[in-house]
């Protein structure tokens, strides 16, 4: 309560002797509280600012609609939207990325900032998630957002709506022809040799790379004198811990493999949800095939010493990245 003042109640009367004084307690004024100072309201031109902001994205967004329904966008020889890829498919692949995955990029300096390369790296994970994976980090972390053109294999064009987004967002068929018309074009291009073989090796040998093929990635690179870049991806082996396969099952649907893990197909859809586990890609320093004849791409002996030296390197790094490794999921 605040203070008081104790002021006679007949103050102004004449009083008589002897006879009590009444007393009342008048409140005295409190003295002014000052607002307790809280955030500002933005002023006139932070306002402006951001709703300049969220007008220019919904303009955006209804100008890339408009193209996509009027047909005004452009797509290359192989089929390739840059404008859907940096626009949607990025931006649906990047939350995986940076949240679930929580990818960690190492060596992106040794992709070139310009000019042809050939990315070969290692594969696992039961779903092709790490290639995915690799176009997130190559485009977001390299000071030129290059876009890396994944080779695939044919089953990928050979299913309905897959074939359709994997062509837009620059996959190509995993043939000599295709690669090295990309990397005569300056692009880069990412290839995984280990293929099927790689994707769908028992959980039991996860980190043992598989046989790179006959080296023909390697062949590529020396027609089209362009570098080599060895990856190596840490991660995508236990997002789908694949302890069985059932063979028949297979056969019958046409696939090179039926996976079967400890929640997958036991708990139907849910089980085809990965695992958060945490990844590491790390690009190496690239092996240049520019100071070989142009006859060097016929040398069986080179291109097995060079597929070697590729997959040695990986291989090495891996080991590097799993000893550096605290946990699976951190």
């Amino acid at each position: 309560m605040a203070d008081a003042k104790v002021i006679p109640f007949d103050e102004d009367r004449p009083r008589r002797r002897g006879a009590a004084r009444k007393v009342r307690a008048v409140p005295t004024p409190a003295e002014p509280v000052e607002p307790v100072a809280g955030p500002e309201p933005a002023s006139g031109p932070a306002r402006a600012a951001a709703g300049d902001g969220w007008d220019r994205r919904l303009a955006g967004g209804l100008a890339f609609l408009r193209r996509r329904i009027t047909g005004d966008y452009e797509v290359d020889d192989f089929g390739y939207d840059k404008e859907l890829t940096d626009q949607v498919l990025m931006s649906l692949m990047r939350p995986l990325f940076d949240k679930y995955f929580r990818v960690e990029v190492k060596g992106i300096e040794n992709i070139p900032k310009e000019g042809g390369a050939l990315i070969v790296a290692n594969h696992s994970g039961t779903l092709p998630l790490d290639g995915l994976m690799l176009q997130v980090a190559v485009h977001d972390h390299h000071p030129a957002e290059r876009h890396l053109r994944l080779l695939a294999a044919d089953l990928v064009f050979m299913l309905p709506v897959v074939n359709e987004v994997a062509r837009k967002a620059g996959h190509t068929l995993a043939c000599a022809e295709d690669a090295q018309r990309l990397l005569e074009a300056g692009e880069l291009v990412g290839v995984m040799p280990e293929g099927f073989k790689g994707i769908g090796k028992p959980f039991g040998e996860r980190y043992k790379l598989q046989r790179f093929g006959r080296g023909g990635f390697v062949s590529t690179a020396l027609r089209a004198g362009t570098p080599i870049v060895p990856c190596s991806i840490v991660g995508a082996e236990e997002i789908y811990p694949m302890i069985g396969n059932a063979k028949t099952l297979a056969r019958l649907l046409g696939v090179p493999y039926f996976p079967v893990t400890p929640t997958f197909p036991w708990l139907g859809p849910l089980g085809a949800v990965p695992l958060p586990t945490k990844w590491t890609i790390q690009f190496g320093e690239p092996i240049p095939t520019d100071g070989y004849a142009p006859e060097a791409a016929e040398d069986p002996m080179l291109m097995f010493n060079l597929t070697d030296q590729v997959r040695e390197q990986i291989q090495h790094t891996l080991y590097k990245l799993l000893v550096q490794r605290r946990s699976v999921f951190f």
